[in-house]
């Protein structure tokens, strides 16, 4: 694997082997020593031009963990905020040695920019690029819904017949179009639920199931994973809504929702949550919730991804088991 950009274009069979991978090394974090030598030597750098939290971490901690030399870049208080471009910039990470480059930026396709420029010759991997797509946010998502759904070690199963309801803003999500291509080439059953207005362009066209009523959604879908989206305010520049109560009232899981769903249905949120808006607290912290194993298993999905791009050589196909021969060394 060269580079991870989106997970439209990503196959079933690299799918899997990235969630597989994923789980050996969320074994690997249940030891007392949590570090792997497997990237000793590579330098990683998380290229950031938007505010992160939960994403920038957990990049960090999977490169950490792999014992990789991690440097953390911002646009603020960088060159960038001088005027800075981005080819200016990738030159200057090519000049000090970059193996990987971890990059979130608020335009659509500046990663494949990257990727494709010839500027560099790190892999890229994708960690949000403006509206288009999120993939290790989707990979982590089907990672904790393959654990969830059939169990903690679930190696080589897809999704097939899993029903996943969309819910919130989904125009402005990269996170939902990158959980739409996975979760088809997995083989789930994905719906979308969302005021017209909140409904991306073209979504008709996509192999999604359409709805604008959360209680039809639920009551027609039956579904196994119920997926809350932030309201992204802050790439709104219009009233997508008449108010935040109505929002609550139509699309919000609250707690009567929350008690319809079924037995083993399960609550996810890619976070930040807003609490009364999109989601109820009861449901955000019920035993249904998956919200903190998110987080956890993000690492993990972030320490496939950095391994399979970067460990050995270019084009080269990886040793399966990053554990196998190294049980016992320590960084």
């Amino acid at each position: 694997m060269r580079h991870l950009l989106d997970t439209r274009t990503l196959s079933r069979d690299d799918a899997i082997l990235i969630l597989d991978t994923a789980e050996d090394m969320a074994a690997t974090q249940q030891r007392e020593v949590k570090k792997l030598p497997t990237l000793r030597g590579k330098t990683v750098v998380n290229l950031f031009f938007e505010d992160s939290t939960r994403t920038r971490i957990s990049f960090e901690a999977a490169a950490k963990r792999l014992s990789a030399d991690v440097i953390n870049f911002t646009a603020k208080g960088s060159s960038v905020s001088k005027g800075e471009s981005l080819k200016d910039t990738a030159q200057t990470l090519q000049a000090i040695g970059a193996d990987g480059v971890v990059i979130r930026h608020p335009a659509s396709g500046a990663p494949a920019r990257l990727a494709s420029s010839g500027w560099i010759d790190a892999g890229v991997l994708n960690a949000g690029d403006g509206t288009h797509e999120h993939p290790t946010q989707a990979l982590l998502d089907a990672f904790t819904m393959r654990r969830r759904l059939f169990g903690a070690d679930s190696r080589g199963r897809d999704l097939d017949g899993v029903s996943v309801v969309i819910v919130g803003d989904i125009a402005h999500s990269r996170v939902a179009r990158s959980n739409l291509w996975l979760l088809n080439a997995l083989g789930a059953h994905v719906s979308f639920v969302a005021p017209e207005t909140l409904l991306p362009y073209g979504a008709r066209t996509w192999p999604v199931t359409n709805h604008h009523s959360l209680d039809e959604a639920l009551r027609v879908e039956r579904p196994d994973v119920v997926m809350m989206l932030r309201i992204q305010s802050e790439r709104m520049h219009a009233a997508f809504f008449p108010n935040e109560r109505e929002y609550a009232r139509n699309w919000g899981l609250d707690d009567a929702r929350l008690a319809r769903l079924s037995e083993r249905a399960i609550v996810m949120h890619p976070g930040p949550m807003n609490r009364g808006l999109e989601i109820s607290s009861r449901a955000a912290d019920s035993p249904r919730s998956t919200v903190l194993e998110q987080v956890t298993n993000g690492v993990s999905v972030r320490m496939a991804a950095l391994y399979l791009l970067l460990s050995g050589e270019r084009g080269a196909q990886p040793d399966p088991d990053p554990t196998s021969s190294r049980e016992g060394e320590t960084a």
